[in-house]
Protein backbone atom coordinates (compact mmCIF):
# COMPACT_ATOMS: atom_id res chain seq x y z
CA UNK A 1 0.00 0.00 0.00
CA UNK A 2 1.36 3.34 -1.32
CA UNK A 3 1.72 5.83 2.02
CA UNK A 4 -0.10 9.17 2.06
CA UNK A 5 -3.05 7.81 0.32
CA UNK A 6 -5.39 10.73 0.46
CA UNK A 7 -3.11 13.28 -1.36
CA UNK A 8 -2.64 10.62 -4.08
CA UNK A 9 -4.61 11.07 -7.38
CA UNK A 10 -4.65 7.90 -9.31
CA UNK A 11 -5.46 7.75 -13.30
CA UNK A 12 -7.04 3.96 -13.74
CA UNK A 13 -7.31 2.38 -17.57
CA UNK A 14 -10.40 1.78 -18.23
CA UNK A 15 -11.74 -1.51 -20.33
CA UNK A 16 -15.49 -1.15 -19.94
CA UNK A 17 -15.20 -4.76 -18.02
CA UNK A 18 -16.12 -5.41 -15.03
CA UNK A 19 -12.28 -6.11 -13.63
CA UNK A 20 -11.18 -2.31 -14.34
CA UNK A 21 -14.01 -1.13 -13.07
CA UNK A 22 -13.95 -2.74 -9.72
CA UNK A 23 -10.87 -1.72 -9.25
CA UNK A 24 -11.56 2.04 -9.81
CA UNK A 25 -14.09 1.30 -7.07
CA UNK A 26 -11.43 -0.70 -4.73
CA UNK A 27 -9.35 2.43 -4.98
CA UNK A 28 -11.92 5.25 -3.84
CA UNK A 29 -13.13 3.12 -1.01
CA UNK A 30 -9.16 3.29 -0.04
CA UNK A 31 -9.21 6.84 0.19
CA UNK A 32 -7.38 7.85 -3.46
CA UNK A 33 -8.67 10.90 -5.62
CA UNK A 34 -9.80 8.74 -8.91
CA UNK A 35 -10.48 9.56 -12.35
CA UNK A 36 -10.36 6.86 -15.45
CA UNK A 37 -9.05 6.89 -19.00
CA UNK A 38 -10.42 4.55 -21.47
CA UNK A 39 -7.83 3.77 -24.45
CA UNK A 40 -9.45 4.56 -27.72
CA UNK A 41 -7.71 1.43 -30.43
CA UNK A 42 -10.09 1.20 -33.51
CA UNK A 43 -11.51 3.97 -35.77
CA UNK A 44 -15.23 3.98 -35.93
CA UNK A 45 -15.21 2.40 -39.83
CA UNK A 46 -13.83 -0.57 -39.39
CA UNK A 47 -15.96 -3.70 -39.19
CA UNK A 48 -16.71 -4.83 -35.78
CA UNK A 49 -15.06 -2.06 -34.07
CA UNK A 50 -17.88 -0.73 -32.00
CA UNK A 51 -17.90 -4.12 -29.67
CA UNK A 52 -14.08 -5.29 -30.38
CA UNK A 53 -10.97 -3.93 -28.40
CA UNK A 54 -11.71 -0.45 -26.39
CA UNK A 55 -14.18 0.08 -29.31
CA UNK A 56 -17.33 2.83 -28.58
CA UNK A 57 -19.27 0.23 -26.86
CA UNK A 58 -17.01 -0.47 -24.13
CA UNK A 59 -16.36 3.29 -24.00
CA UNK A 60 -19.49 3.77 -23.01
CA UNK A 61 -19.41 1.25 -20.02
CA UNK A 62 -16.76 2.91 -19.02
CA UNK A 63 -17.98 6.42 -19.51
CA UNK A 64 -21.26 5.00 -17.61
CA UNK A 65 -19.19 3.26 -14.64
CA UNK A 66 -17.42 6.19 -14.11
CA UNK A 67 -21.01 7.80 -13.92
CA UNK A 68 -21.87 5.91 -10.84
CA UNK A 69 -18.86 5.76 -8.73
CA UNK A 70 -18.75 9.99 -9.72
CA UNK A 71 -15.79 10.21 -11.21
CA UNK A 72 -14.19 12.00 -13.86
CA UNK A 73 -13.91 9.61 -17.39
CA UNK A 74 -11.74 10.78 -19.80
CA UNK A 75 -10.99 8.99 -23.35
CA UNK A 76 -7.64 8.84 -24.68
CA UNK A 77 -7.05 8.36 -28.84
CA UNK A 78 -4.17 5.71 -29.28
CA UNK A 79 -5.41 4.46 -32.90
CA UNK A 80 -2.25 5.21 -34.45
CA UNK A 81 0.05 3.56 -31.48
CA UNK A 82 -2.15 0.68 -31.71
CA UNK A 83 -2.12 0.30 -35.09
CA UNK A 84 2.18 0.78 -34.86
CA UNK A 85 3.09 -1.17 -31.59
CA UNK A 86 0.42 -3.85 -31.43
CA UNK A 87 -1.23 -4.48 -34.79
CA UNK A 88 1.18 -4.49 -37.11
CA UNK A 89 4.06 -6.28 -35.14
CA UNK A 90 1.24 -8.96 -34.56
CA UNK A 91 0.65 -9.68 -38.31
CA UNK A 92 4.76 -9.46 -39.30
CA UNK A 93 5.38 -12.15 -36.56
CA UNK A 94 2.75 -14.62 -38.16
CA UNK A 95 4.16 -13.29 -41.74
CA UNK A 96 7.60 -14.69 -40.37
CA UNK A 97 6.26 -18.35 -38.96
CA UNK A 98 6.14 -17.66 -35.04
CA UNK A 99 3.40 -17.11 -33.02
CA UNK A 100 2.74 -13.78 -31.49
CA UNK A 101 1.57 -12.66 -28.00
CA UNK A 102 -0.21 -9.12 -28.79
CA UNK A 103 -1.20 -8.39 -24.91
CA UNK A 104 2.03 -8.50 -23.72
CA UNK A 105 3.01 -6.05 -26.23
CA UNK A 106 -0.41 -3.81 -25.77
CA UNK A 107 0.46 -3.58 -21.39
CA UNK A 108 4.12 -2.81 -22.80
CA UNK A 109 3.44 0.15 -25.32
CA UNK A 110 -0.32 1.41 -24.85
CA UNK A 111 -0.92 0.87 -20.85
CA UNK A 112 2.52 1.35 -19.48
CA UNK A 113 4.23 3.80 -21.92
CA UNK A 114 1.78 5.29 -23.64
CA UNK A 115 -0.87 5.38 -20.99
CA UNK A 116 1.66 5.78 -18.00
CA UNK A 117 2.92 9.04 -19.54
CA UNK A 118 -0.11 10.39 -20.23
CA UNK A 119 -1.27 10.02 -16.70
CA UNK A 120 2.55 12.14 -15.49
CA UNK A 121 1.23 14.89 -18.00
CA UNK A 122 -2.26 15.39 -16.59
CA UNK A 123 -0.84 15.26 -12.94
CA UNK A 124 -1.80 11.66 -11.57
CA UNK A 125 0.57 10.13 -9.34
CA UNK A 126 0.01 6.73 -9.97
CA UNK A 127 -1.80 4.61 -12.10
CA UNK A 128 -4.01 1.45 -12.15
CA UNK A 129 -5.27 -1.36 -13.91
CA UNK A 130 -7.82 -4.66 -13.29
CA UNK A 131 -5.09 -6.64 -13.67
CA UNK A 132 -4.93 -9.80 -11.36
CA UNK A 133 -1.40 -9.62 -10.20
CA UNK A 134 0.25 -8.32 -7.10
CA UNK A 135 3.11 -5.84 -7.20
CA UNK A 136 5.36 -6.02 -3.37
CA UNK A 137 6.66 -2.47 -2.25
CA UNK A 138 10.39 -3.29 -1.35
CA UNK A 139 11.83 -3.85 1.63
CA UNK A 140 15.34 -3.41 3.05
CA UNK A 141 16.06 -0.98 0.53
CA UNK A 142 15.28 -3.65 -2.07
CA UNK A 143 13.32 -3.97 -5.37
CA UNK A 144 9.67 -4.08 -6.28
CA UNK A 145 8.55 -7.80 -6.50
CA UNK A 146 5.87 -8.80 -9.26
CA UNK A 147 3.73 -11.91 -8.20
CA UNK A 148 0.90 -13.47 -9.09
CA UNK A 149 -2.21 -12.67 -8.70
CA UNK A 150 -4.52 -14.46 -5.45
CA UNK A 151 -6.89 -16.01 -7.95
CA UNK A 152 -4.32 -18.40 -9.81
CA UNK A 153 -7.21 -18.78 -12.38
CA UNK A 154 -7.17 -15.46 -13.32
CA UNK A 155 -3.38 -14.52 -12.72
CA UNK A 156 -2.30 -12.22 -15.35
CA UNK A 157 1.32 -11.40 -14.20
CA UNK A 158 2.34 -14.25 -17.56
CA UNK A 159 1.68 -10.58 -19.19
CA UNK A 160 3.67 -8.34 -17.45
CA UNK A 161 6.73 -9.68 -17.52
CA UNK A 162 8.38 -5.73 -19.34
CA UNK A 163 7.19 -4.07 -15.99
CA UNK A 164 10.52 -2.69 -14.74
CA UNK A 165 11.08 -0.48 -11.24
CA UNK A 166 10.50 2.89 -12.66
CA UNK A 167 6.81 1.77 -13.44
CA UNK A 168 5.99 -0.47 -10.50
CA UNK A 169 6.42 2.43 -8.71
CA UNK A 170 3.95 4.45 -9.80
CA UNK A 171 1.18 1.28 -10.66
CA UNK A 172 -1.57 -0.32 -8.34
CA UNK A 173 -3.29 -3.38 -8.95
CA UNK A 174 -5.90 -3.53 -6.77
CA UNK A 175 -7.43 -6.53 -7.96
CA UNK A 176 -4.35 -8.32 -6.85
CA UNK A 177 -5.80 -9.90 -3.35
CA UNK A 178 -9.50 -10.57 -4.97
CA UNK A 179 -10.94 -13.60 -6.78
CA UNK A 180 -12.77 -13.01 -9.72
CA UNK A 181 -16.70 -14.08 -8.03
CA UNK A 182 -15.70 -11.18 -5.06
CA UNK A 183 -14.97 -8.88 -7.93
CA UNK A 184 -18.37 -9.57 -9.23
CA UNK A 185 -19.99 -10.07 -6.17
CA UNK A 186 -18.41 -6.18 -5.87
CA UNK A 187 -19.81 -5.25 -9.03
CA UNK A 188 -23.32 -6.52 -8.09
CA UNK A 189 -22.94 -5.10 -4.37
CA UNK A 190 -22.37 -1.36 -6.34
CA UNK A 191 -24.77 -1.98 -9.05
CA UNK A 192 -22.62 -1.09 -11.66
CA UNK A 193 -24.09 -1.93 -15.06
CA UNK A 194 -21.08 -4.23 -16.55
CA UNK A 195 -21.29 -6.63 -13.24
CA UNK A 196 -22.53 -9.46 -15.54
CA UNK A 197 -20.76 -8.58 -18.59
CA UNK A 198 -18.86 -11.09 -20.50
CA UNK A 199 -14.95 -11.46 -20.44
CA UNK A 200 -12.75 -10.69 -23.93
CA UNK A 201 -11.88 -13.22 -25.60
CA UNK A 202 -8.05 -13.86 -25.85
CA UNK A 203 -6.78 -11.45 -28.50
CA UNK A 204 -9.54 -9.32 -28.27
CA UNK A 205 -9.24 -7.03 -31.20
CA UNK A 206 -9.37 -10.31 -33.51
CA UNK A 207 -13.55 -10.73 -34.47
CA UNK A 208 -14.16 -14.48 -33.33
CA UNK A 209 -13.05 -17.15 -36.11
CA UNK A 210 -11.91 -14.16 -38.02
CA UNK A 211 -8.07 -14.42 -37.19
CA UNK A 212 -7.09 -15.03 -41.59
CA UNK A 213 -9.52 -12.93 -42.72
CA UNK A 214 -7.62 -10.10 -40.01
CA UNK A 215 -4.12 -11.45 -41.39
CA UNK A 216 -5.08 -11.01 -44.88
CA UNK A 217 -6.56 -7.30 -44.03
CA UNK A 218 -3.39 -6.05 -42.36
CA UNK A 219 -0.62 -8.01 -44.29
CA UNK A 220 0.97 -6.32 -47.74
CA UNK A 221 1.62 -9.74 -48.63
CA UNK A 222 -0.10 -13.10 -48.06
CA UNK A 223 1.98 -16.51 -49.00
CA UNK A 224 0.13 -18.87 -50.83
CA UNK A 225 -0.53 -22.92 -50.61
CA UNK A 226 2.58 -24.64 -49.90
CA UNK A 227 3.65 -27.85 -48.85
CA UNK A 228 3.20 -29.89 -45.70
CA UNK A 229 5.92 -32.38 -45.08
CA UNK A 230 6.69 -35.17 -42.50
CA UNK A 231 10.07 -35.08 -40.54
CA UNK A 232 12.34 -36.46 -43.11
CA UNK A 233 10.74 -34.03 -46.22
CA UNK A 234 8.06 -36.18 -47.70
CA UNK A 235 5.39 -34.54 -48.76
CA UNK A 236 2.56 -35.71 -46.91
CA UNK A 237 -0.33 -32.82 -47.82
CA UNK A 238 -1.10 -29.27 -48.41
CA UNK A 239 -1.60 -25.73 -46.36
CA UNK A 240 -3.18 -22.87 -46.65
CA UNK A 241 -0.36 -20.51 -45.86
CA UNK A 242 2.33 -21.03 -43.39
CA UNK A 243 1.62 -17.54 -41.47
CA UNK A 244 -1.88 -19.59 -40.75
CA UNK A 245 -0.38 -22.07 -38.04
CA UNK A 246 1.51 -22.58 -35.31
CA UNK A 247 3.99 -24.70 -33.68
CA UNK A 248 1.71 -27.44 -31.47
CA UNK A 249 -1.01 -27.05 -33.75
CA UNK A 250 -2.66 -30.67 -34.73
CA UNK A 251 -5.91 -29.49 -36.23
CA UNK A 252 -7.06 -27.52 -39.21
CA UNK A 253 -4.49 -28.66 -41.72
CA UNK A 254 -6.76 -31.98 -42.97
CA UNK A 255 -3.46 -34.81 -43.19
CA UNK A 256 -4.76 -37.83 -42.61
CA UNK A 257 -2.88 -40.24 -40.77
CA UNK A 258 -2.59 -43.22 -38.49
CA UNK A 259 -1.42 -41.09 -35.63
CA UNK A 260 -1.97 -37.93 -34.50
CA UNK A 261 0.07 -35.32 -36.25
CA UNK A 262 1.19 -31.98 -34.93
CA UNK A 263 3.25 -28.96 -36.38
CA UNK A 264 6.86 -29.26 -35.62
CA UNK A 265 7.94 -26.41 -37.31
CA UNK A 266 7.28 -23.74 -39.73
CA UNK A 267 10.12 -22.26 -42.81
CA UNK A 268 8.03 -19.05 -43.28
CA UNK A 269 10.92 -18.38 -46.07
CA UNK A 270 10.23 -21.29 -47.97
CA UNK A 271 6.33 -21.63 -47.12
CA UNK A 272 6.56 -25.27 -45.19
CA UNK A 273 5.66 -26.46 -42.66
CA UNK A 274 6.47 -29.66 -40.92
CA UNK A 275 4.46 -32.15 -38.93
CA UNK A 276 5.70 -35.02 -37.05
CA UNK A 277 4.60 -36.99 -33.59
CA UNK A 278 3.97 -35.24 -30.32
CA UNK A 279 7.26 -35.78 -28.84
CA UNK A 280 8.72 -34.21 -32.29
CA UNK A 281 6.68 -31.46 -31.06
CA UNK A 282 8.13 -31.32 -27.52
CA UNK A 283 11.57 -29.63 -26.93
CA UNK A 284 14.03 -30.39 -23.96
CA UNK A 285 14.71 -26.42 -23.94
CA UNK A 286 14.50 -23.12 -25.52
CA UNK A 287 16.33 -19.89 -26.85
CA UNK A 288 14.95 -16.62 -26.04
CA UNK A 289 15.69 -13.16 -26.88
CA UNK A 290 14.29 -9.48 -26.25
CA UNK A 291 15.20 -10.83 -22.38
CA UNK A 292 13.79 -8.20 -19.42
CA UNK A 293 14.51 -8.61 -15.38
CA UNK A 294 11.94 -7.31 -13.19
CA UNK A 295 14.50 -6.45 -10.79
CA UNK A 296 16.63 -4.69 -13.39
CA UNK A 297 19.34 -7.53 -13.59
CA UNK A 298 19.23 -11.67 -13.80
CA UNK A 299 19.52 -13.15 -10.07
CA UNK A 300 22.41 -15.41 -11.02
CA UNK A 301 24.40 -16.18 -14.77
CA UNK A 302 22.98 -19.50 -14.32
CA UNK A 303 19.83 -20.42 -12.18
CA UNK A 304 16.86 -22.65 -10.97
CA UNK A 305 13.27 -21.29 -11.74
CA UNK A 306 9.85 -22.35 -13.46
CA UNK A 307 9.12 -21.08 -16.72
CA UNK A 308 5.36 -20.41 -18.22
CA UNK A 309 5.89 -20.87 -22.27
CA UNK A 310 2.56 -20.03 -22.69
CA UNK A 311 -0.11 -18.58 -20.27
CA UNK A 312 -2.38 -21.29 -19.39
CA UNK A 313 0.91 -23.53 -19.43
CA UNK A 314 1.86 -25.73 -16.13
CA UNK A 315 4.89 -23.93 -14.42
CA UNK A 316 8.12 -26.22 -15.74
CA UNK A 317 10.84 -26.62 -13.48
CA UNK A 318 14.55 -25.94 -15.67
CA UNK A 319 17.58 -24.35 -15.35
CA UNK A 320 18.05 -20.98 -16.99
CA UNK A 321 21.42 -19.89 -18.48
CA UNK A 322 21.90 -16.06 -18.64
CA UNK A 323 24.10 -14.85 -21.74
CA UNK A 324 26.57 -12.27 -22.22
CA UNK A 325 24.40 -10.69 -25.21
CA UNK A 326 21.80 -10.40 -22.90
CA UNK A 327 19.45 -13.55 -24.52
CA UNK A 328 18.73 -17.05 -22.78
CA UNK A 329 18.91 -20.82 -22.96
CA UNK A 330 16.43 -22.69 -20.70
CA UNK A 331 16.92 -26.46 -20.45
CA UNK A 332 13.85 -28.34 -19.17
CA UNK A 333 13.70 -31.03 -16.30
CA UNK A 334 11.24 -32.72 -18.88
CA UNK A 335 10.53 -32.07 -22.10
CA UNK A 336 7.75 -29.90 -23.09
CA UNK A 337 5.03 -29.53 -25.79
CA UNK A 338 4.55 -26.79 -27.88
CA UNK A 339 7.59 -24.39 -27.34
CA UNK A 340 6.35 -21.73 -30.17
CA UNK A 341 8.74 -19.10 -31.06
CA UNK A 342 7.48 -15.82 -30.98
CA UNK A 343 5.80 -16.54 -27.93
CA UNK A 344 6.93 -15.01 -24.19
CA UNK A 345 8.42 -17.47 -21.64
CA UNK A 346 8.05 -16.36 -18.64
CA UNK A 347 10.48 -17.01 -15.89
CA UNK A 348 9.07 -17.71 -11.93
CA UNK A 349 10.26 -18.39 -8.46
CA UNK A 350 7.70 -20.12 -6.82
CA UNK A 351 4.81 -17.36 -7.25
CA UNK A 352 7.32 -14.32 -8.24
CA UNK A 353 8.07 -13.13 -11.72
CA UNK A 354 11.59 -12.47 -12.11
CA UNK A 355 11.49 -11.80 -15.80
CA UNK A 356 11.19 -12.91 -19.44
CA UNK A 357 11.71 -12.74 -23.38
CA UNK A 358 10.64 -13.94 -26.67
CA UNK A 359 11.33 -17.46 -27.91
CA UNK A 360 13.28 -17.87 -30.39
CA UNK A 361 13.26 -21.31 -31.08
CA UNK A 362 12.78 -24.85 -28.83
CA UNK A 363 15.93 -27.06 -28.37
CA UNK A 364 16.84 -30.63 -28.25
CA UNK A 365 19.57 -32.03 -26.28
Amino acid sequence: MRSEIKEKTVLVAMSGGVDSSVAAAVLLEQGYRVFGVTMLLWPEDVPGAEEGCCGTMHLNDAREVCHRLGISHYTLDLQEEFLTDVVRPFVDTYLSGRTPNPCILCNEHLKFRHLMHKAAGIGADLMATGHYARIMDPEGGGAYRLRRGADLSKDQSYFLFTLDQGEMSRLLFPLGGMTKDQVRSKALTLDLPVHEKAESQEICFVPPGGLRGFIREYAARIPGPGDVVDEVGKVIGRHEGACFYTVGQRKGLGIASDEPLYVVRIDASANVIVMGSREKASFDGLSAGGVSWVSGQAPASVFRAEVQIRHRHTPAPCRVTVHGDGTITVRFDKPQYGVAPGQAVVIYKEDTVLGGGWIAEGTET
